[in-house]
């Protein structure tokens, strides 16, 4: 199994982006006789990670590695710090044209991978779930599935906060205006990913397919009830799984291997 640390030059970021990559070992016959995933080219799945989180997260905490292994993947897994990967208006924040479009091409013009929207996937937890859902739409001709796990979808409850409020889960009022703007206008806003979605089917673009799944103990299950049944009333390409379980690995790791597989064999 290979691991490479990567730091490369990024327009959208104005200075270094940076990522980890595990990518298969296919000199191990043994591994991968019978192996249906491994009868086709490698396919990319960049994992984003959560807030307060890092590029290592998911090296480190899930079975990233295994991933790799079992379903013939480049992970690509890179940093957002806690920029909920939306395009923020100051020089640098840019973090969802990082992921969408520098990290991409970069990918493809040094390790020649993620060349098609076919063979590119994208997913991630809590924020970067909602990374995922909001670049996965934002550059639906890039990427050809989305698996969104525990959902941080705060993109509900913006317009409800208030000065000196403080979310004891994350961040305070100053933070959610630096990240999403006016907060009384963000539900509107290129930053929902109901809007890009809509948006995207109005122009006949078609939207990515979606693997959602959240526990039913966690605290973001309310909001990733309403955007399931919003992507059920617009026959989106999705699936949506629940279970026992809070927010944490011992719900992201399962989940994730059924995401994945959901994925690649739409």
């Amino acid at each position: 199994m290979s691991v490479l640390h990567v730091r490369f030059r990024s327009e959208a970021l104005a200075g270094n982006g940076e990522f980890y990559l595990h990518l298969p070992d296919k000199e191990i016959p043994f591994f991968l006789k019978g192996n249906p995933y491994y009868e086709r080219p490698v396919k990319t799945l960049i994992l984003l990670h959560g807030y307060s989180g890092d590029a290592t997260d998911w090296l480190y905490n899930s079975a990233a590695a295994d991933f790799a292994m079992k379903y013939n993947l480049a992970v690509v897994m890179p940093s957002g710090t806690n920029g909920f990967y939306v395009d923020k208006k100051a020089t640098g924040h840019h973090y969802a044209q990082f992921i969408g479009r520098d990290l991409i091409k970069y990918l493809q013009d040094t390790f020649h991978l993620a060349m098609t929207k076919e063979d590119t996937l994208i997913g991630g937890l809590s924020m970067g779930g909602f990374g995922a859902l909001h670049t996965g739409l934002l550059f639906p001709e890039t990427f050809g599935g989305i698996m969104a796990l525990s959902s941080a979808l705060i993109i509900y409850q913006l317009k409800d906060m208030k000065p000196k409020m403080t979310d004891p889960v994350m961040a305070n009022y100053e933070y959610y205006v630096d990240t999403f703007g006016d907060l009384s206008k963000a539900e509107k806003s290129d930053h929902n990913p109901e809007v890009l979605f809509r948006r995207n089917k109005r122009k006949g673009i078609q939207n990515p397919p979606i693997y959602m799944a959240c526990g039913s103990e966690d605290f973001l299950l309310d909001v990733n009830h309403r955007m399931r049944d919003f992507l059920k009333k617009q026959k989106a390409v999705f699936t949506y799984s629940e279970g026992p379980g809070i927010h944490d690995w011992n719900f992201w790791t399962p989940h994730a291997y059924e995401g994945i597989e959901y994925l690649l064999n739409q």
